[in-house]
């Protein structure tokens, strides 16, 4: 499933995958960036709390969102895959000048919000240049494929990872979150022996991509965002593993990119920071 095609010129919003754990007082670098694409002081922040299983995480984000200075923040609460289409949520959603997904089992994500009417309006709006951010659950589904469990270790296996549909806000990428503290090399480089067309990212806890329109990001926090590129793999043995086999990946390219670095997509090519 491709991203929702921009229209009449329209560039696309950013799109922001947080890697959980995201810094919400002190400096709140990554959240206060957000807060400034989508406006500042007049911006108008969705969330959508749907992957917590707490029933106070879309009001603390409202008082997170607050203190940063916004003009409004609403959450709405989807916890049954008929309040994803109530017209007061919908019409919410109209007014938006970003929106946050916020962490917590993906899986309630995928099978609460897929297909629905929620779903596809984040789609569009998206592709009409709102601002769409999520951490941790929230950022894992943003591709068109999320990664929605596995093992954790550095060495690929072939039952390493499981996965889901996303919402497909871009197709170019899978996206893990929480990746350096919960040591999930692995489970990525299983997922892309699957599709060695998309590149890898996992996402460190406070740290964030930001993508453009041009298919370009930005590494933004305090943490460092791990690009696995499968272009050029020669050989790939999961086709002929077994359960549990390591698998062997050759002429993988790996990059290591922290704040300020940024990332074409499109060429696959890293740069330094500015």
């Amino acid at each position: 499933m491709p991203p929702s095609p921009e229209k009449n010129g329209q560039r696309r919003g950013y799109v922001i995958p947080i890697g959980g754990a995201e810094e919400r007082t002190s400096s709140a670098t990554v959240l206060k960036k957000f807060v400034k694409l989508c406006g500042g002081s007049s911006a108008c922040i969705v969330i959508i709390p749907t992957a917590s299983n707490l029933s106070d995480t879309g009001d603390k984000y409202i008082k997170i969102f607050e203190k940063l200075g916004v003009a409004k923040a609403i959450s709405l609460s989807i916890n049954e895959r008929s309040e994803a289409s109530r017209p007061d949520y919908i019409k919410a959603l109209d007014n938006a000048t970003g929106i946050f997904i916020t962490g917590g089992n993906q899986l309630r994500l995928s099978t609460i919000l897929g297909g629905t009417e929620v779903a596809q309006k984040i789609r569009r709006l998206n592709a009409q240049g709102v601002h769409v951010a999520g951490t941790s659950a929230g950022a894992a589904i943003m591709p068109e494929h999320m990664i929605a469990g596995g093992s954790t270790g550095s060495v690929p296996s072939a039952d390493g990872v499981n996965l889901a549909p996303g919402l497909g806000l871009t197709n170019a990428l899978l996206i893990d979150q929480h990746f350096s503290q919960r040591d999930r090399l692995g489970r990525l480089l299983t997922a892309i022996s699957y599709n060695p067309f998309m590149l890898g990212v996992g996402i460190d806890e406070d740290t964030a991509i930001f993508i453009d329109a041009d298919h370009k990001f930005e590494v933004v926090g305090s943490g460092a965002v791990t690009v696995i590129d499968p272009i050029d793999l020669s050989y790939s043995s999961m086709s002929k593993a077994s359960k549990k086999d390591a698998l062997s990946l050759l002429d993988l390219k790996l990059h290591i990119l922290s704040k300020g670095c940024r990332f074409n997509i499109q060429e696959r090519k890293p740069y330094p920071p500015k």
